[in-house]
């Protein structure tokens, strides 16, 4: 098992020194300030905490083979938690938002605009908490989108979020082509997600120095850093977001 870990490490470290070589010898630079989800945590949430991520997910959806029912720990108030759901009722979705403390809600089925309009509307009721809870709306995208489908939920989200369409709602583990962000509409900030990793760096950092990315506000990241669904791997992760920093500074 050490052995595992330390091999780990040192492909990590490796991975980091090539992609940091290639962005010094090629220039690669950028003024972004991106923001971090890891989502999919279960196993191992204190130790993905260390990292300082700024979104944790946790998902709420029996299906999925990471699907969280335990306690969320004390985490950094610096940390938002989020909770993924798909295509549950409102009660089950504020019931779990307030049992957690959720600071986030990710939806990642397909409700309707009118389901949003009411979930922020229930949502209000934090302010008395004094907090707030961000809604962030999916749509899965593979090698086109109809952009129109955003208009009406523009109003009612706070946050969208692409993901590659698959047979799962989310955690499939590939990309999808995201040239199609060039026909991006909004003004709205969006996450991007979808088979994120390591071996995705160079294409990630092309990405972000183009117009396609300019209102990209997080990368999410998931089924690329784990040694089993839900358990992830630290080093890696280190690794990811050390380059990720790097490349936009």
């Amino acid at each position: 098992m050490n052995c595992q870990i330390e091999g780990s490490r040192n492909q990590s470290k490796k991975s980091l020194q090539r992609f940091l070589n290639r962005k010094a010898r090629f220039g690669m630079t950028t003024n972004k300030t991106m923001k971090l989800k890891i989502c999919g945590i279960n196993h191992n949430p204190e130790a993905v905490a260390t990292l300082q991520p700024d979104y944790l997910g946790f998902i709420f959806w029996e299906f999925s083979s990471r699907y969280f029912s335990g306690e969320i720990p004390d985490l950094p108030s610096s940390i938002k938690k989020v909770g993924v759901f798909v295509d549950a009722s409102l009660e089950e979705v504020m019931e779990k938002a307030d049992h957690y403390q959720l600071d986030a809600v990710q939806l990642h089925g397909k409700e309707t605009p009118d389901y949003c309009r009411e979930l922020k509307e229930r949502s209000l009721s934090f302010r008395a908490q004094s907090r707030s809870l961000e809604i962030i709306k999916v749509f899965s995208i593979k090698d086109d989108f109809d952009f129109g489908t955003l208009t009406h939920y523009e109003g009612v989200c706070d946050y969208f979020l692409f993901d590659t369409k698959g047979k799962l709602p989310g955690g499939n583990g590939y990309t999808f082509d995201w040239s199609v962000l060039k026909k991006y509409p909004s003004q709205k900030p969006y996450f991007l997600s979808g088979g994120i990793g390591l071996d995705s760096l160079d294409k990630l950092n092309t990405f972000l120095k183009s117009p396609a990315s300019n209102m990209c506000f997080a990368i999410d990241v998931n089924s690329k850093f784990e040694t089993a669904p839900g358990l992830k791997n630290i080093e890696e992760l280190k690794t990811f977001k050390a380059s990720l920093k790097s490349d936009l500074n």
